[in-house]
């Protein structure tokens, strides 16, 4: 069935929004708010339709030509065909909405407590990271690259203009190498990271891989031909049961870790370790969060989910003490290393779950939770509540499950002050928001 519709918005994923004749909402891929669009419907889910584009009757004044061939195919960034402007609009109205809804805060309220989404300096050429998934094609030869949209196939792209110049092409470069390693043989490879500063000029290779035999000096040799690589490492991890299990990382050339610069503190990064892909941005993030707190120099604060201690740093220059907490062992690592280089002894690094953690640490004068994708564990909010700190920070890669911490954290006394989106993510509907918050009097 097909029908004509007008695109209304873009919803909080890489669908727009319109409205079907019988007066249902249509998810459709493909559009562009304001676009008048052929749209083909592909499944009736009972109180709402899902559909596609085939036909733009008449495009929207914000529909523009996107710069990859593959932006149609690749299921990595799903907004291409619409303006930058547009997509800072809409990152802040699914902040606004999720908060107006999720969080019961009502469309006014949300609406003041939403600042503008804080745009990137970079639209393409942003990412310092390239992560892809690897298989066998239909002859047997090794391919890695993306996934399409909605599937696990391989796209065999050659190169991603989000990534920075010096990686933009390393698709090609690193596939014709391990295809030419691989032969015939199953080198246990499952996914490849490339990660690049432009600060530092860093280059590391990634590869991910089951433990066991590995032909270490030949895959140096030739993935040093085809990259100029600073580090290249493997990653072994054991994939019996449903996490892959780090087993260990093997160097097999250069210095094996990435360096990275944020905020003028200097990162020596493992491969399994998590850093924001958008470096520049990630300062946004930074000052935002501090600025928000308003620390002062006897300060006690606590940084949950710190990672490799992007805000931890900061934290330790701008108060007395900070309890850094990472349950992942790379990233407890790293950070102890950089923290130890940058001379701060200010910094009490805990290894361990951030949910059993905080009740230990007592009275904190601030607090910085920065959580996975699924928020904060409803324990948390409690315990937050009796570390009683005067102002919490906290920075979410989900607009949805921040709405629902953001009620749960009013309802133990702690009234939002305001919202920032920042755009870490251009070309997709992801965003990070950074959002203060004041203990109620």
């Amino acid at each position: 069935m097909h029908e004509e519709i007008t695109i209304e918005r873009l919803a909080y994923g890489d669908a727009s929004i319109g409205r079907a004749s019988n007066g249902k909402t249509v998810f459709v891929e493909g559009g562009c708010p304001g676009d008048v669009a052929l749209v083909e419907m592909t499944a009736d889910k009972g109180t709402y339709l899902e559909g596609r584009a085939v036909d733009i009757i008449t495009p929207s004044a914000d529909r523009v030509i996107p710069a990859c061939p593959y932006a149609a195919e690749c299921g990595g960034c799903g907004w291409q065909h619409v303006s930058y402007e547009r997509q800072l609009e809409a990152k802040r109205d699914n902040v606004v909405s999720q908060l107006a809804r999720t969080a019961g805060f009502g469309e006014e309220r949300a609406q003041e407590l939403v600042a503008a989404c804080v745009p990137s300096k970079r639209q393409m050429g942003y990412r310092n990271k390239l992560e892809f998934g690897c298989a066998r094609d239909e002859r047997g030869g090794f391919v890695t690259g993306p996934y399409r949209k909605h599937t696990n196939d391989i796209l065999p792209v050659d190169s991603c203009p989000l990534a920075h110049k010096a990686i933009e092409k390393a698709p090609k470069a690193v596939r014709g190498a391990l295809r030419y390693l691989s032969g015939s043989n199953d080198l246990g490879i499952y996914r490849v990271g490339v990660r690049h500063s432009l600060r530092t000029k860093s280059l590391e290779v990634a590869l991910w891989t089951n433990p066991g035999a590995f032909p270490r000096a030949a895959v140096a040799k030739t993935l040093s031909q085809a990259v100029k690589a600073t580090s290249i490492v493997r990653v072994m991890t054991d994939d019996r049961g449903k996490a892959r299990k780090l087993k260990g990382v093997e160097v097999l050339a250069g210095k094996g870790f990435w360096t990275e610069s944020v905020c003028g503190e200097d990162f020596k990064v493992s491969a399994p370790s998590f850093f924001q892909v958008n470096t520049a941005q990630a300062e946004h993030l930074v000052r935002i969060a501090l600025e928000g707190l308003e620390l002062d120099d006897d300060a006690v604060v606590a940084d949950l989910y710190c990672g490799v201690g992007t805000f931890t740093l900061p934290l330790a220059r701008a108060c007395d003490l900070v309890f850094a907490v990472e349950s992942y062992g790379s990233s407890v690592r790293d950070l102890r290393r950089v923290s130890e280089e940058a001379g701060l002894d200010n910094i009490e690094v805990i290894g361990g779950d951030a949910a059993r953690e905080l009740p230990e640490l007592g009275e904190l004068d601030a607090l910085v939770v920065d959580p996975p994708r699924a928020g904060l564990a409803a324990e948390i909010i409690g315990s937050i509540a009796e570390a009683n700190p005067r102002r919490v920070a906290y920075v979410s890669c989900n607009p949805s499950t921040w709405a629902r911490d953001v009620a749960r954290l009013e309802d133990v006394g702690y009234a939002l002050l305001r919202a920032t989106p920042v755009d870490m993510f251009p070309q997709t509907y992801h965003t990070e928001v950074v959002s203060i918050f004041e203990r109620k009097a």
